[in-house]
């Protein structure tokens, strides 16, 4: 059973052409909520582009949190379905002045990116372009980002909403619409009221894949390594100076190399990864990144880094170290498990879109990963998105559609299982 929506309905084309224009970036040394202003200004255009479709509840709160609801047009007892999508672009690279470009009616040739002639996508290292032959691919010039992660699910939801407010003899109950701030940096959902949501369940649109549906993720930890030193003028150091630099640089370089790292992990193996250091001959400061979807395996990795980080500071006399592991987020299959229900439901919206549903793990996380814990089971379906965090990333235009469709279906279904 398909959907009745002509191709000359949708509009989430332009509706991502305008939203990667809006620089979204976030910042992790910020202490703000948001942590950029800057992503009100996107939040702000969403609440007014959602009124001006008749949503009378939207709005955008003290925290850079966009609600919105469209209301239940059906006599049964619906569970309320939650949408989300986050509105910030990664602090890996610039999302200032994007340029988005359309290369219509791909035909599999490399894409040279214009603005930087060595930014070239090809079949060979986007091996999801050789399955858009014939589809419209959106990139970015090749000094920025593109932003479809995760403006493609912004613009797909915000485009699912339009046509569910159009095509009222698609029966839904109430939909509730949530666009966050700060998902890049792990605080996307730090400050969101729940109540406030008052969703029964939901779908994070902010996957890869055309077809993707992921009910899995990490488990994720952040760890902080301090290492104190002494510092003495160079000249007279002899036998007194502890450069703490060397130090983390030691303990850097005593981390496992043929394992334990991003560069040699893949499917459901975790690693232990520094993501920045800093610091002075006195003090040097190393943050880490733990993952694993096993989360007695996550605990043994962060007694690795304890050990690694005692024996290797032991070897410089003196020298003292404090190291901090914090919680960032949980596998959401822990909560998913106990409602297989919404992972059915959006497999079988695809399977009715003549969608092939790919259910997979994500070496990542999502909002929906601490959603799930706080109370909102919530998987996480694609958006289109492609080579994300940089200047290659890609998006298909017909991808994206079929994302508005399966949102819709998604809603459809969800009412037509209620009573």
């Amino acid at each position: 059973m398909s959907l009745q929506i002509q191709e000359h309905e949708f509009q989430v084309t332009e509706k991502f052409m305008q939203y990667v224009q809006i620089d979204t970036q976030s910042d992790p040394n910020s202490k703000s909520f948001p942590s950029t202003d800057k992503q009100k200004n996107l939040a702000n255009l969403l609440v007014e582009q959602l009124t001006e479709l008749g949503i009378k509840d939207a709005h955008v709160d003290k925290h850079g949190y966009v609600f919105a609801t469209v209301p239940s047009n059906t006599d049964k007892d619906v569970p309320v379905i939650c949408f989300c999508a986050h509105m910030d672009t990664s602090p890996d690279c610039s999302g200032t002045n994007v340029q988005p470009i359309i290369h219509h009616n791909y035909q599999g040739q490399d894409l040279v990116l214009p603005d930087d002639e060595t930014q070239v996508l090809t079949p060979q290292n986007h091996p999801d372009l050789a399955k858009q032959y014939g589809n419209d691919i959106i990139t970015a010039s090749g000094t920025t980002l593109l932003g479809a992660d995760n403006k493609a699910g912004v613009a797909e939801i915000m485009d699912a909403v339009q046509l569910l407010l159009k095509h009222q003899e698609i029966k839904h109950g109430d939909i509730r619409i949530l666009f966050t701030p700060d998902e890049e940096i792990g605080r996307g959902v730090e400050m969101l009221d729940m109540e406030k949501l008052g969703a029964d369940y939901g779908y994070t649109v902010d996957g890869e894949t055309l077809g993707s549906i992921e009910d899995e993720t990490f488990s994720a930890d952040g760890a902080r390594i301090v290492i104190n030193g002494n510092s003495i003028h160079p000249g007279f150091a002899k036998g007194k100076m502890i450069n703490a630099i060397k130090v983390a640089s030691e303990l850097i370089s005593n981390l496992p190399k043929d394992r334990l790292s991003p560069e040699t992990t893949s499917d459901k193996e975790g690693f232990i990864h520094p993501v920045s250091i800093s610091g002075t001959v006195e003090q040097a400061t190393i943050d880490l990144i733990i993952r694993d979807f096993d989360d007695e395996l996550l605990k043994k990795h962060s007694e690795e880094l304890r050990r690694i980080t005692k024996e290797t500071v032991s070897q410089f006399p003196g020298c003292t170290f404090e190291i901090s592991i914090h919680e960032q987020y949980r596998n959401m299959k822990n909560i998913l498990q106990n409602h297989p229900q919404v992972t059915e439901i959006g497999v079988e919206a695809m399977k009715r879109l003549n969608i092939n549903p790919i259910l997979r793990s994500i070496r990542g996380g999502t909002d929906g990963s601490r959603l799930s814990f706080m109370g909102l089971p919530c998987p996480n379906i694609f958006a289109g998105e492609h080579a994300f965090h940089g200047k290659q990333e890609w998006v298909s235009v017909q991808d994206m559609q079929k994302a508005v469709l399966t949102i819709i279906m998604i809603a459809k279904l969800w009412e037509e299982r209620s009573n």
